[in-house]
């Protein structure tokens, strides 16, 4: 298992890599535009990933959880939202690259944000959700960069399995 989140935390940095680069390509207006997403606009949405992430990576330290809402905005503009991303992405990498198998199977106990609820299952479960979650507000993005006229890149994981030499052979 823990090859396999591994490879996930690379394709994780590497999706968001990409698709900060794409959103670059816009201007301050088109980048917070309002565009009917869940969290409103591309800025809305990647600053709900990074809070997200940030509240997952305490989790998964046993740190105290941040408290902020999901919706907040940390950041203003994109380039410090960019360069925060990358540190993430990178802690989150380590983070994972230091788990043994075992620390995968065994329970993690955490609270919900959104109800307070208190969640109790495998490690390896909350990573799965962690990087789906990503990946799902990363589409959000991706179809958001095509409505304001950006060509988005490809973020299939295949592309990045062949790019990082993990699993292909021609």
């Amino acid at each position: 298992m823990r090859a396999y989140f591994q490879m996930f935390a690379g394709y994780n940095a590497w999706a968001n890599h990409r698709l900060h680069a794409a959103c670059s390509l816009l201007d301050e207006a088109d980048y917070k535009a309002e565009r009917g997403a869940f969290f409103g606009s591309i800025h809305g949405t990647l600053n709900h990933l990074i809070v997200t992430d940030r509240v997952w990576l305490a989790r998964l330290r046993g740190e105290t959880v941040p408290s902020v809402q999901l919706d907040a905005a940390i950041f203003n503009d994109l380039a410090t939202l960019r360069a925060a991303r990358t540190h993430e992405d990178a802690a989150l990498s380590t983070h994972v690259a230091g788990l043994t198998d075992a620390q995968l199977a065994g329970p993690l106990r955490w609270t919900r944000v959104a109800d307070g609820s208190v969640v109790t299952q495998p490690l390896w479960a909350a990573l799965a959700h962690l990087f789906n979650h990503q990946t799902h507000h990363r589409a959000q993005v991706h179809g958001l960069l095509s409505q304001a006229g950006i060509d988005p890149p490809s973020l299939d994981l295949p592309v990045f399995q062949k790019a990082s030499g993990l699993g292909f052979s021609e």
